[in-house]
């Protein structure tokens, strides 16, 4: 196998097929691939999918659809290929065997018996002693005759690797010099007793096969380090990969309530409840950035070719980022008003298919009137899903449409029902129907001719005319809607 060149930087995001996407998977990805862009290099995405226990199909079908969601577009991976495929770990057991079949042949690794119960035990007598927990390496020098009497008794060895016993120590590109005393990291587990692989094995073995040159991935990941280091000399003595370790950078915490480390658990780290919720993948992309990292002291709003360009590690902040959903949706916002209007209207229109007010095919009339909506509603949403309640009304069937409950116990009162009563009675003739018309005929019979605030006088309208207290423009918003559907509102609502 050809080396690569040393200045091509090759990264890789390998997620876990588990559970539902998060924002820190997400966070990561960013990283990641603004890196590679960066410099121009090979952005890997490889799916470890090797517990077949938790994995599954929904959730690598997911994991796709998201990547898809945010423009993660990968150089290497699932449905690209590459001149490393397959890049699903379930499909690489040969690869895994062949390398364990090596390893065995050297005196790297060991065959380890002990028990789970017998590990535990050792364990808690270390902590009763004031030691530090972890394999005590009893099985790295057993007698030919102790390894007869663990098989007589049926036992079934898992295959450590046996750590050197020297110090490990390697430069964290966001975080500096770290060592690793010797005998502080013990021998760890490869394969279990069953010849299944384990994440400690398979994913430095394809990270040296697949010539990663650089490795960024969280903080909780730092501890595994030296472990893969080892293995990687251990794999590059055996002639697996290039023979170049890998530079290592671990990516600060994301934090949320209580200065806790944000977990799957947490409402707000639900990768797919943004996507819902309405946010743009450069809006939530330019807000994850900020997690750690900044374009500028003076700067949080930029967009994903400025990530690119600007991107550098040195600029990571290895302290911990703590989520702030407000900052969030204010960033997206800015991103959502920085759209021209055709582009608004179609991000708007899955949300509205979704709530079921337009169908699959979206007839060209309905397109056209919620392209003149769309500028009516453009600097006040923060995110597109809002669209269902502010231009529902323009899209609701008028056979089933009726104001919000709350809002009309509020504002459509005896009195209220009154100002609507007077409202269709001035509006019955009008011609044109337009914004300008509307507005002069209100103002006249409401403002000037019931002596009503402009608040007093227009909520109630809003309310028959759009079924809720918010909405777009009140005038604007008649006109889109036309005459005969305002005039059947005004009249419902005033019990006529």
């Amino acid at each position: 196998m050809t080396s690569p060149n040393p200045a091509t930087v090759r990264v890789r995001f390998c997620p876990s097929p588990t559970g539902s996407p998060h924002v820190g998977l997400a966070r990561t990805a960013l990283f990641n691939w603004a890196f590679a862009r960066h410099n121009n290099g090979t952005f890997v995405f490889r799916v470890e999918d090797t517990d077949a226990a938790r994995d599954s199909q929904e959730s690598y079908e997911t994991l796709l659809e998201v990547m898809r969601w945010l423009g993660f577009e990968w150089d290497e991976g699932p449905e690209v290929g590459g001149p490393h495929a397959p890049y699903r770990q379930s499909q690489r057991s040969k690869t895994y065997a062949d390398v364990t079949s090596r390893l065995r042949a050297s005196a790297h690794v060991y065959d380890c018996y002990c028990s789970t119960a017998e590990l535990e035990a050792r364990n808690e007598r270390a902590r009763a002693e004031g030691r530090a927990p972890g394999y005590d390496g009893h099985c790295r020098n057993l007698t030919p005759e102790q390894v007869s009497a663990y098989e007589a008794e049926g036992r079934k060895p898992v295959l450590r690797f046996r750590m050197p016993n020297r110090a490990i120590t390697f430069t964290d590109l966001v975080r500096g010099e770290i060592t690793f005393a010797a005998g502080s990291v013990p021998d760890y587990v490869l394969v279990r007793a069953n010849g299944d692989p384990l994440y400690t094995l398979v994913n430095p073995v394809d990270d040296a096969l697949m010539e990663i040159t650089h490795v960024l991935r969280g903080e909780d990941l730092l501890s595994s380090t030296p472990r893969q280091i080892a293995l990687y000399d251990a794999l590059a003595e055996l002639g697996v990969g290039s023979g170049r370790t890998p530079r290592f950078g671990h990516l600060p915490y994301v934090m949320g309530q209580g200065n806790k480390k944000l977990s799957k658990r947490d409402p707000e780290s639900n990768l797919l409840g943004y996507r819902e919720r309405g946010f743009l993948p450069e809006g939530l992309l330019n807000y994850l950035a900020l997690l750690g990292w900044a374009i500028a002291e003076d700067r949080d709003i930029f967009s994903m070719e400025e990530i690119v360009e600007a991107f550098r590690l040195e600029r990571v902040n290895p302290n911990p980022a703590r989520f702030d959903l407000k900052k969030a949706e204010a960033i997206n916002a800015t991103h959502l008003r920085a759209l021209d209007v055709a582009d608004l209207t179609e991000r708007m229109v899955p949300y509205l298919q979704a709530a079921g007010l337009l169908g699959d095919a979206v007839a060209p009339e309905q397109h056209a009137l919620l392209a003149r909506a769309a500028p009516l509603v453009h600097e006040r949403m923060t995110t597109l899903a809002e669209s269902v309640d502010m231009l529902g009304f323009l899209f609701a069937d008028e056979s089933t449409f009726a104001p919000d409950p709350a809002d009309a116990a509020k504002l459509l009162d005896e009195d209220g029902r009154r100002v609507v009563k007077t409202a269709l009675g001035a509006l019955a003739d009008l011609d044109p129907w337009d914004t300008a018309g509307i507005e002069h005929v209100l103002r006249t019979s409401l403002v000037e001719g019931l002596g009503l605030k402009p608040r007093n006088a227009f909520g109630p309208v809003r309310v028959a005319i759009t079924g809720r207290r918010v909405s777009p423009p009140l005038f604007e918003s008649m006109e889109l809607l036309g005459r005969d559907r305002s005039l059947a509102r005004l009249s419902a609502a005033q019990g006529g």
